[in-house]
């Protein structure tokens, strides 16, 4: 069984009993859809309790995850809380990056630049994950990320450090990195989930077919929403048994890695399903490869206008974390989103 969100409204207020709240954020919804195999059917939250709460045990999991408020997390001097959404500024430190092919040639002011317009935190990476692009040898990926980190946290800034080595990811963290951002889930280095455990960080899973051969291999879903929730599932029970703290999992549906255009619009339509984990949610679709596919095939730097829709998509489904190139333009988004939000909770 698998429940999604659904019937969205403006405001709780005068429906006492009608609708709930999403993990301690910003939206309420009125009904879910149950997904049982093949079969769907709408259910009133009204109603839930009663009927279906009262008598499914995986069913009540299910709703106590999703509208359970998700713990803020205390790094050092910062705090994440994810009450609303926060922004994520990518900062690549690689010549071969899909987006920007690491254009900048001062990575520590241009994140602190990122930080400065409203990013939560600066998610830095010196390997592309674009298909075909060569994997990097860790000592190439720590000379480029470790200086990188240790400036940006130095400076005060939130820093992540993306990528799937054991080897990488110590040395970022060691620099002053407070999370880890693995696109293969800590599953394509066999040391990874040690050492993410041993340090007591915080860590992203992002789903991709089969981490462990690469984040663009595999792929073909018979339902991609449901096996993509499952796979996370059992990702964060193995994660949580390999010594990690729950509450400091974040999951990511990783769009674009290892599924087609169909199954990342899927995805996208069911985020809200994803809540059922019971752990903060990243979204990572700036300017995507599926942004040129619906817009004439236009360029990874012309793609700011998709990626708005897709990060405001995320803001409407509740996802805490906006993984982003365009910062500035996201954040103000974000702050007219939720001006109009806080404008329909007080409801005159």
């Amino acid at each position: 069984m698998h429940l999604r969100p659904v019937q969205f409204v403006d405001t709780p207020i005068g429906r006492d009993g009608e609708v709930a709240r999403i993990a301690g954020g910003m939206q309420w919804f009125a009904a879910y859809e149950v997904i049982q195999g093949d079969a769907k059917r709408t259910l009133p939250v009204a109603e839930f309790e009663r009927t279906l709460g009262a008598t499914d045990e995986r069913a009540a999991h299910l709703h106590a995850a999703i509208t359970a408020p998700r713990a803020p997390l205390v790094l050092g001097e910062r705090t994440l809380r994810f009450d609303q959404p926060l922004v994520a500024g990518i900062l690549n430190v690689t010549p071969d990056s899909f987006s920007d092919g690491g254009a900048t040639n001062d990575p520590v002011s241009a994140g602190v630049a990122m930080a400065a317009a409203g990013a939560a935190m600066i998610d830095v990476g010196g390997e592309s994950t674009r298909p075909g692009a060569s994997i990097v040898w860790e000592g190439d990926e720590i000379a480029r990320t470790e200086p990188v980190v240790r400036g940006l946290a130095t400076a005060g800034t939130l820093v992540s450090i993306d990528t799937r080595k054991a080897a990488v990811m110590e040395s970022a963290i060691g620099a002053g990195a407070a999370i880890v951002n693995d696109v293969a889930a800590l599953l394509w280095d066999e040391r990874a989930l040690e050492v993410v455990a041993s340090a007591g960080c915080p860590v992203m899973l992002m789903h991709s077919p089969d981490p462990a051969k690469g984040p663009h291999d595999g792929g073909g879903y018979a339902n991609v929403l449901t096996e993509v929730f499952d796979w996370l599932e059992a990702r964060i029970a193995a994660v949580v048994a390999g010594g990690v703290d729950r509450a400091k999992i974040i999951v990511d549906p990783g769009i674009g890695f290892g599924k087609s255009l169909q199954d990342n619009l899927s995805l996208l339509n069911g985020l809200a399903m994803f809540h059922g984990l019971g752990c903060p949610i990243m979204l990572g679709a700036s300017r995507k490869r599926m942004i040129g596919a619906l817009s004439n095939e236009a360029l990874a730097d012309q793609r700011l206008g998709g990626s708005l829709a897709l990060a405001l998509k995320g803001a409407e489904a509740g996802v805490q974390l906006l993984r982003v190139h365009d910062v500035p333009e996201t954040v103000q988004a974000l702050k007219v989103w939720r001006g109009m939000r806080d404008q329909a909770l007080v409801g005159r």
